[in-house]
């Protein structure tokens, strides 16, 4: 599955970067005058390469008495418990990288211009989805039993 979500990210950036230089670009910036569709585009880069290093683990499947639930919650609830802040890093570095990097493209785009702005806008929507993720997958020590 991390095979997967890895070759869906790798797609996904050679379009962010094969797109610069399309007539596409120039039909979306009549909807996009602040240049707000950044942030989603970014979002899902991110979300992507999330899924694509996103730890596997074999969960037990025997049959669950009240000990094996027990061990199946504790595993579940560790699942993301393990060093969260450093997991987060790699993604969204990824990402950062990629919006830097799209921006010098652009600035030996014929008809695009690079911008700090789109960059800013870029680490916005990273932001948005490793904090979201960050929250969501964040686990409470104090409810385990």
């Amino acid at each position: 599955m991390r095979l997967f979500f890895a070759s869906l990210s790798c797609i996904y950036i050679a379009g962010i970067f094969l797109f610069a230089d399309s007539s596409v670009v120039s039909t979306l910036a009549a909807f996009n005058p602040y240049s707000l569709l950044h942030i989603p585009l970014y979002g899902v880069l991110t979300v992507l390469l999330i899924f694509s290093v996103m730890p596997i683990t074999q969960l037990p499947v025997n049959s669950l008495n009240q000990r094996n639930q027990r061990n199946l919650s504790r595993e579940m609830r560790s699942l993301f418990h393990w060093d969260q802040r450093n997991f987060f890093l790699l993604p969204g570095g990824i990402a950062s990288v990629v919006a830097i990097a799209d921006e010098i493209h652009q600035a030996y785009v014929p008809g695009r211009d690079a911008s700090i702005t789109d960059v800013l806008l870029d680490i916005v929507g990273i932001s948005l989805v490793l904090f979201f993720f960050f929250r969501v997958l964040k686990t409470k020590p104090s409810s385990i039993h």
